[in-house]
């Protein structure tokens, strides 16, 4: 019976590609099925084997472990050099830009709350 390993849906392909080769270097013998256009399929990287599917989930969480670590890294190193902030960072580096989405979110905000405050 096929084994799912990992679903397709939203995976960067720079991921998937990287899952293929570990995939490959480590000579799993695995199938890939590509998502749908329109969503109604996830595609995933499949497996016929139940020892294989077992190898190959272990790979796959110790790669993904790799990844979270690393890409956790590049986040803090990002943080630390001011690159990556809040709402503050983002009106220093662009002020208009995040002037006009607060005003776009308070008009939105206006516009649902107006027939629940015209009622009284």
């Amino acid at each position: 019976m096929p084994h799912h390993l990992m679903n397709l849906r939203h995976v960067p392909d720079d991921e998937a590609d990287e899952i293929r080769d570990l995939f490959d270097a480590n000579n799993v013998a695995y199938y890939e099925t590509p998502p749908s256009r329109w969503g109604i399929s996830m595609g995933g990287f499949w497996v016929h084997d139940d020892d294989e599917a077992e190898r190959a989930r272990a790979l796959l969480d110790d790669y993904q472990r790799q990844r979270f670590d690393r890409h956790r890294r590049e986040y803090e190193d990002r943080m630390a050099r001011g690159e990556v902030g809040g709402i503050w960072q983002m009106f220093l580096r662009h002020p208009l830009r995040t002037l006009a989405a607060c005003v776009a979110i308070v008009v939105i905000i206006g516009f649902s709350l107006m027939p629940f405050l015209g009622i009284g």
